[in-house]
């Protein structure tokens, strides 16, 4: 089998992954299959972060958009990635890889408080690091804290799970004639406002020549297949 393409990189995993079937809340059937790919993947020598998005639960745009200040419902929204990090925290922990949710926001009596010097010592340790809580500020996305996290721990790639195999130049699911992308540049991505990620992450990792994997969780197994560059996915960068 070929050695895995990258050695240190940041999994962001939507919180609607985590929904599976359901829609809505937390399968648990989905996150223990997507904690066992990521105890397999880490297996490969690879050190792994994963940040997790709250959507399953709330979204603060959503919540903006129904009359909350956008500032709370994005605390609102953060307060659901820990939710999030500490339900896969533990489903990882199962699966028998040990984990650590760390979070932007502090609440020491629920999970570690974010700290640079810190998470790079769990990386080193063996741990798989549970970024939660965003960047700690409204008006930012979990993907643009992915891409945050991948630069500040010297990561060599984001890999962003989504429900489709890559990046397509329209909804794939509302427009058959999408063309999919292979490679494709930061700047294209945010010249032709590809919606995979939000702009914002695609600048930062533009700044940061870091490449982003965009890939389907939906398969068993594929964050390993990506990594060893197996998987069907888009390169970004």
């Amino acid at each position: 089998m070929p050695e895995p393409a990258y050695r240190r990189v940041i999994v962001k995993v939507s919180g609607e992954a985590l929904a599976g079937v359901e829609g809505y809340g937390i399968h648990q059937a989905t996150v223990d299959r997507i904690a066992g790919d990521l105890v397999r993947a880490q297996a490969l020598g690879v050190a792994l972060g994963v940040v997790v998005g709250g959507g399953n639960i709330l979204r603060g745009v959503a919540a903006a958009g129904a009359g909350l200040p956008r500032a709370t419902a994005d605390a609102m929204g953060m307060l659901a990635t820990v939710v999030n990090a500490l339900v896969l925290e533990a489903a990882i922990e199962r699966a028998g890889s040990s984990a650590r949710t760390m979070s932007a926001l502090a609440m020491p009596q629920v999970c570690e408080t974010y700290e640079r010097q810190r998470a790079l010592r769990h990386l080193a340790d063996g741990r798989i690091v549970l970024f939660a809580g965003g960047t700690g500020n409204p008006f930012f996305t979990t993907d643009t804290t992915a891409v945050l996290r991948a630069a500040e721990m010297d990561c060599d790639a984001v890999l962003k799970a989504t429900n489709v195999d890559g990046v397509y130049s329209a909804d794939p699911k509302k427009d058959p004639a999408a063309r999919r992308y292979d490679r494709i540049s930061h700047q294209q991505a945010i010249d032709d406002n590809l919606k995979v990620m939000d702009a914002t992450a695609f600048a930062l990792a533009r700044e940061n020549r870091m490449p982003i994997i965009v890939f389907s969780i939906a398969a068993p197994g594929v964050i390993e297949a990506v990594l060893r560059g197996s998987g069907r996915a888009t390169v970004v960068g």
